[in-house]
């Protein structure tokens, strides 16, 4: 196990132990909002509690928030102890989806310094390929003792990444689809194309065929190359809706680069205000 990942095999290995992790299925579509719960219905690891992204990992969104703006701290603590998260206790947070919504729960962990938390490197795929079982019956966990407080510094708004892009201070990486990027398609946001300034590095590319992440060397390669000599806590993560640019984050610090930061109003709330540049490249 690493600080940022967990493998199948030592994640049976430790749910066999005296203490074992809180594990938490954060599978979603957003296309399809309860198909995550329902999958989870069907079958889950055993002893995890269900994490929906809209109610759990999200706050209420505003006409001026992106479509997942944070949840109230006070809010996701009373939730993690729900889930039976506690001082030291390790948390595994896994989907179906590479670890793309996985990611998010790991990143509100740490940015409310809960460092015990890492995502199932290949998620359930890699969990049953292993011929671990799953189980149906819903979680009724002890209720935890955590308590956090959000690391203001892991995060910023659109007002500061604007000063920054601006003084040209910060490497802003968007992670969605390069035709999103660039403005081709737009399947879920009103407006196409990105934050002017902003470089494109899809999440997916963070990933080898199988859904595990890329060992941290070749993690390491690679994002040094989308950095382009800029240090990492000047980088800056963003994506669709503050969603998908943990995974971003997770793999930075997999790879050995920490400090980026989360634009998590990320697209959806940049275009809410029609002030606010848009950029889009031709085909």
């Amino acid at each position: 196990m690493s600080d940022c990942l967990i493998d199948a095999r030592s994640l049976a290995e430790r749910l066999r132990g005296e203490e074992p992790p809180v594990l938490v299925d954060c599978r979603f579509d957003l296309a399809h909002p309860e198909a995550g719960r329902e999958a989870y219905m069907r079958g889950h690891l055993p002893t995890a509690c269900y994490a929906h992204l809209d109610a759990d990992l999200s706050g209420p969104a505003s006409p001026a928030s992106g479509r997942h703006p944070l949840p109230d701290h006070e809010d996701f603590a009373a939730r993690c102890r729900a889930w039976g998260i506690g001082p030291g206790r390790l948390v595994v947070a896994y989907d179906d989806a590479g670890g793309a919504y996985a990611a998010r729960l790991w990143w509100l962990l740490h940015w409310l310094g809960h460092a015990e938390a890492v995502v199932l490197d290949g998620g359930i795929q890699a969990w049953m390929a292993e011929g671990y079982a799953l189980e149906q019956d819903e979680a009724t966990p002890r209720v935890g003792e955590f308590t956090g407080y959000p690391r203001a510094e892991r995060v910023l708004d659109a007002e500061t990444l604007q000063s920054l892009l601006h003084a040209r201070r910060c490497r802003l990486i968007d992670v969605r689809t390069e035709a999103r990027f660039k403005g081709h398609v737009e399947p879920i946001d009103p407006v196409a194309g990105h934050v002017p300034g902003a470089v494109n590095h899809p999440y997916n590319r963070l990933l080898s065929e199988d859904g595990r992440f890329l060992p941290p060397e070749a993690l390491r390669a690679q994002i040094e190359a989308v950095l382009a000599g800029v240090s990492p806590d000047e980088a800056v993560a963003m994506c669709g809706s503050g969603v998908t640019a943990c995974h971003l984050l997770l793999a930075m610090a997999h790879a050995g680069l920490p400090g980026a930061r989360l634009y998590a109003g990320s697209w959806s709330e940049w275009i809410r205000n029609p002030e606010r540049p848009v950029s889009r490249i031709d085909r």
